[in-house]
């Protein structure tokens, strides 16, 4: 790495963004460098040096000593030549000359064709004449060397050249510099500039330009400083040239308001200057700045170029300026510019980004030509809009018009097919992506796994993924985050710890993996991740501090989730609906209201997520009258339409008060057509209070809309069942058989030393069941003692006392609690969750281990979170 420092420990850098700058020494001028070693292998683009030519023309006059008639027309003739363009014959004439035939500037005039003409051959073989003729390329014939190979191409060469002239001159210098700086080998011009400091070369104005562009690239800040101090002291500050490189340098590196000093300072602005800050400023996330300096500069009078219009276009875009962005276009047709192709896909986008799809249309379909710029920006801009069915009707559109899609192209119509879920379409665009060798880009593999992840298609997303070459941390997240999205927690967590051996996770990382350790109520992960986040101080993101109150609200560590969500700085909408639902899903619904006001007043308006979570809070705490007034509240305070799940949770707070008639009208009165879920709410709740008669009514309207769902089945089983009408459970269970469907395996899991350990219903493989199975039967057989009789009707058989009491024994929750107790050190709090709704000979059992084992109990089933401590559950048999 290249490092720039002063010449004398006297001397030292001074930052231009300070007032003392002006007054840098002057004495030493030139600074001591850390040089490079120059490239052997560097390569050339090709640049246009026409404005090198003019200072390498060379008089005759001064070149030419004496010579005869003969010699004369000889360099006369080969001089036509190279004005006609003949360079065959000019080189050819040179050649075939003895070295006393020619003059120095005959082999300037034959160098300066081929550069022109770019005939590296033609120039090696004047070179090797030169090198035979033993005429010293030390003054301007060495300048015309350098200059033909650089323009060839060649630019080792012109470097070997170069390093052998004993006088170069600046224009050399820059010459070299800035080809470096092409080929971006920023180092090796930094190295150069270095070097002529050191022979007291002094630079001039294109010097600067081209140095600052290095240690722009390179993001040598302190070096840049030196040298804006350099230039006040060389006068170049009033040079437009190099103080618009001085902008483009601080902008480079971020640093805004150094570069608005430098413009403010700069008395006589182009309009370059104008529109370098402009398109900073856009370029740097400030777009509203960058409309105020256009205003600015409109003001000043200074007469807009297309540069211009474009740059306030971009910042239009981004700031959401339509009003502005329309004066623009406007402007622009006025003016000529509206046939450019590069303005119309400006004005496209514009359009677009702020909303007025219509006229982006309107523009798209009014343009003569279209670059694939114009359909990709038209394609984004329905994707933008949500239609992403036309965004894929005008992607084939143009594929029909010969048009080639390119990796933005591909990016949007991918993201269009993940916002739509089309799957197959997606699929079809993978297949191009394949064909036409575009799997390659790390950007398009990122945007194909995403589509697959949005698509629900984690299978496609993992072989995008394992077949990429290169993967970034974008890669990485997509994935983790697609299998978080998708319910698979245990996979985004074994896929976060192989990460972890490659890469450091980001906030968006750890943003994503939150809700997989949520899912599992993995709390002694979360606990870890959350040491990670605070010591790399990702908790500032409040994406990650939703995220982190979420989890300790779904691992039941609801006093810990209120500590965190008082110390996020600054709380979103997000934050109070997550510790509302929080409230709601733990049982403390007076808590969740009052949270509900308090974000009220904190001047954040509730949408109808916030209102599912305060209704859904009201339900599982039995507050009937205040779930009304929400409701109410909602519909006309707020003008938010109820959903499908307002509608639920009003059906669920009504049946579980016992309501069960309202709640029936209610379902009736509908505006909308209510699915299986709003009717499933009725019938937990003629389970809670034994209403056989309507729970076989609302059972079919149930069975019609989900016939597949066995979870419905097993309830108005369990309804028979407590009823004892075993009749009727046998003929539930043949229809269940005749249907072929299967019930869904009870399982409950605890986590303990990071491990979770999952258990089955009547699972005896366990390594250690039969220490479960004593324990269960000794609890079981101490609540007999007590008086507590078991609940035989949850083992759903119809069998004898004993066969049904082996049935319950066997339910996972009491496994999952019992090798808690086993495992976990006296007084512990026993965290488990289970995947279905807590039968409640189970829910007894539990409040009874919380009294006799004198420990807390935290059981999380599908319906929220029973904490059980000395007998009791904050639940009050609202579950």
């Amino acid at each position: 790495m290249l490092m720039l420092c002063t010449a004398s420990p006297n001397q030292s850098w001074v930052s231009p963004s300070s007032s003392s700058y002006h007054d840098i020494k002057p004495k030493p001028l030139k600074p001591c460098f850390i040089f490079f070693k120059p490239n052997s292998t560097t390569s050339l683009l090709s640049l246009n040096f026409s404005n090198f030519r003019a200072k390498f023309r060379v008089s005759a006059t001064a070149l030419a000593g004496t010579t005869d008639r003969k010699t004369a027309d000889k360099n006369v003739k080969i001089s036509e030549l190279c004005e006609l363009g003949n360079l065959k014959e000019a080189v050819e004439m040179v050649c075939g000359s003895e070295s006393s035939d020619l003059e120095l500037v005959t082999y300037c005039s034959v160098l300066e064709l081929c550069a022109g003409t770019k005939s590296l051959q033609d120039g090696k073989r004047v070179h090797s004449v030169l090198c035979d003729h033993g005429v010293d390329v030390d003054g301007y014939v060495g300048a015309k060397l350098v200059f033909m190979y650089v323009h060839c191409g060649d630019l080792r060469e012109a470097r070997r050249v170069f390093d052998e002239l004993s006088n170069a001159k600046v224009f050399l210098w820059n010459l070299l510099i800035n080809e470096y700086a092409k080929i971006r080998n920023f180092r090796e011009g930094v190295y150069l500039f270095g070097k002529m400091q050191e022979l007291g070369i002094h630079p001039n104005s294109y010097t600067f330009s081209c140095i600052l562009k290095c240690f722009a690239a390179l993001g040598c800040v302190k070096e840049g400083e030196w040298v804006h101090g350099y230039v006040w002291k060389l006068g170049f500050s009033s040079d437009n040239t190099v103080v618009n490189s001085l902008m483009a340098f601080y902008f480079k590196n971020r640093r805004v308001e150094s570069a608005r000093k430098v413009f403010d300072e700069l008395r006589d602005r182009d309009v370059i200057s104008w529109n370098s800050m402009i398109s900073a400023y856009v370029s740097n996330g400030a777009a509203e700045k960058g409309v105020e300096v256009f205003r600015q500069m409109f003001c000043s009078g200074i007469d807009v170029d297309l540069a211009t219009i474009i740059n306030v276009l971009m910042a239009c875009s981004d700031c959401g300026d339509l009003a502005l962005g329309r004066v623009v276009h406007a402007y622009a047709i006025k003016a000529g510019f509206d046939m450019d192709v590069m303005l119309c896909n400006n004005v496209l986008d514009m359009y677009s980004k702020c909303g007025d799809l219509s006229d982006a249309v309107r523009v798209f379909e009014k343009m003569g030509q279209r670059s694939v710029v114009s359909w990709t920006s038209m394609i984004a801009g329905y994707v933008r809009e949500g239609l992403s069915d036309k965004a894929i009707e005008l992607f084939c559109e143009m594929e029909e018009n010969g048009v080639s899609p390119d990796g933005y192209t591909i990016t949007s119509i991918l993201h269009a097919c993940a916002c739509s879920g089309s799957l197959e379409k997606g699929k079809d665009t993978h297949k191009y992506i394949r064909e036409h060798g575009m799997d390659s880009s790390l950007f398009v593999c990122n945007s194909l796994m995403d589509m697959y992840a949005k698509c629900g298609s984690m299978e496609d997303a993992d072989s995008v993924f394992s077949h990429m070459l290169r993967k970034d941390i974008v890669s990485w997240n997509t994935m983790i985050g697609g299998y978080s999205k998708n319910c698979l927690p245990n996979e985004t967590l074994e896929l976060f710890s192989e990460m972890q051996q490659k890469f450091k996770p980001d906030s968006m990382t750890i943003a994503s993996v939150l809700p997989a350790c949520a899912s599992l109520a993995a709390l002694d992960r979360g606990q870890e991740i959350h040491g990670y986040l605070l010591r790399n101080g990702y908790f500032l993101d409040r994406y990650v501090a939703n995220a982190l109150v979420d989890m300790y609200v779904k691992c039941g560590v609801l006093v810990l989730a209120q500590i965190l969500f008082d110390m996020i700085p600054v709380k979103d909408l997000i934050s109070w609906t997550v510790i509302i639902a929080g409230y709601g899903m733990h049982g403390f619904g007076r808590e969740a209201i009052a949270a509900f006001n308090e974000m009220k007043k904190a001047g954040i308006e509730p949408d109808s997520i916030s209102f599912i979570s305060i209704l859904y809070a009201c339900s599982h705490s039995g507050l009937v009258q205040e779930g009304w007034r929400f409701f109410d509240i909602m519909r006309n305070d707020y003008k938010i339409e109820p959903m499908l799940e307002h509608y639920a949770c009003m059906v669920d707070l009504l049946a579980r008060t016992g309501n069960l008639t309202k709640a029936y009208k209610f379902i009736n009165m509908m505006p909308i057509e209510p699915d299986a879920t709003v009717w499933g709410s009725l019938l937990c709740g003629c389970r809670i209070h034994h209403d056989v008669k309507l729970a076989e009514k609302v059972a079919e309207h149930v069975f019609e809309l989900e016939p597949e769902n066995t979870g419905y089945y097993i309830l108005l089983a369990n309804i028979y069942a407590e009823a004892e009408k075993w009749e009727e459970v046998k003929k539930l269970r043949e229809r269940i058989g005749r249907r072929g469907l299967k019930k869904n395996p009870g399982c409950s899991w605890i986590e303990i030393k990071g491990k979770v350990n999952i258990f089955v219903a009547g699972d005896t493989s366990h390594p250690e069941a039969m220490k479960i199975e004593s324990l269960v039967k000794k609890f079981r057989l101490r609540m007999k003692e007590d008086g507590y009789n078991p609940k035989m009707q949850y083992a759903l058989i119809n069998a004898d006392e004993v066969e049904k009491e082996v049935a319950l024994c066997g339910h996972s929750e009491k496994l999952a609690i019992a090798f808690g107790i086993l495992n976990l050190p006296p007084g512990k709090t026993i965290r488990v969750t289970k995947n279905l709704r807590a039968c409640g000979d189970c829910h007894e059992m539990a409040k009874f281990i919380s009294k006799t084992s004198r420990r807390e109990i935290v059981l999380r089933d599908s319906n929220r979170f029973h904490h059980m401590k000395d007998g009791n559950c904050s639940c009050r048999g609202f579950w």
